[in-house]
C-alpha cells in the first residue's frame, strides 16, 4: 500500500441542474486521512461516488494511485444470504481470500452473526457488515460515507482503531461524516454551496 494516493484538483458537483459544490482540491498520500465536512444535502455523498468512478464531476479531475473501495448506506448486501455468503460473493468478484471473510468478522465484532440472514440484523449490524465488505477488498484508498451511523460507542471506537491500523500500513482514508470520528484528520474538506453565478457561464 506505500504508493497510496489520491488527488482532487478543482472538482465540481453538478445534480439536477444545480452545482452543489466547486473548486475542491485534496491531496493525501498513504498514511493519510481527510474528512468531508457540510450541511445535509450539499453533495458528501455525491464527492465520494466521483472518487469511486461511480459519478462524474461536472469539472475538475480525480486521481487514485490504487484500488478503491467504499462503503456507503447502499451496503450491496443480498438480503437473503447469510452475513458470511453475503460477503463471500464479493469476495469472489474481488478475488480476496476467503480468509478475510472470518478475519474482518473478528475485526468488527461481528462473529457471531456469520449464519444469520442480512435482513435480520439491525441498523449497527449492517453498518459492520458493510464495513466487513471493505476490509476484505484490502484496497488502500476507503472512502467511508457517514461511518459512524447506526455505530454504539464501543463499535464507533473499534472502527477507529481498523482505521489506524489501515493508515499504519499504507493505506489512506476519505470520510463523508457530519459527526466527529473517532480518529485524526491531516485535512477537512468544508463544503458550501457556490456563489449563485459560479456555474453560470458553464454549459450544463
Amino acid at each position: 500500500m506505500s504508493g497510496a494516493a489520491l488527488r482532487l484538483e478543482d472538482v465540481a458537483c453538478l445534480r439536477g441542474g444545480r452545482l452543489l459544490f466547486a473548486g475542491v482540491n485534496l491531496s493525501l498520500t498513504a498514511g493519510g486521512s481527510a474528512q468531508i465536512a457540510g450541511p445535509n444535502g450539499i453533495g458528501k455523498s455525491s464527492l465520494l461516488r466521483i472518487i469511486a468512478g461511480l459519478l462524474r464531476p461536472f469539472a475538475g479531475t480525480v486521481t487514485c494511485e490504487g484500488a478503491v473501495a467504499l462503503t456507503d448506506e447502499l451496503d450491496a448486501l443480498d438480503r437473503d444470504r447469510t452475513v458470511h455468503d453475503a460477503l463471500a460473493f464479493w469476495a469472489k468478484v474481488d478475488e480476496a481470500p476467503s480468509a478475510r471473510i472470518d478475519a474482518a468478522l473478528d475485526d468488527l465484532a461481528i462473529a457471531h452473526l456469520r449464519d444469520i440472514p442480512v435482513r435480520m440484523l439491525s441498523t449497527g449490524q449492517r453498518k459492520r457488515a458493510a464495513l466487513a465488505r471493505t476490509l476484505i477488498t484490502a484496497a488502500p484508498i476507503w472512502l467511508l460515507d457517514e461511518p459512524a451511523n447506526g455505530l454504539d460507542v464501543a463499535s464507533a471506537a473499534q472502527l477507529g482503531t481498523l482505521v489506524d491500523e489501515h493508515r499504519a500500513r499504507g493505506g489512506l482514508v476519505l470520510a463523508a461524516s457530519h459527526m466527529p470520528l473517532a480518529w485524526t484528520q491531516d485535512a477537512v474538506i468544508n463544503l458550501h454551496a457556490p456563489a449563485p453565478d459560479a456555474g453560470e457561464e458553464r454549459d450544463a
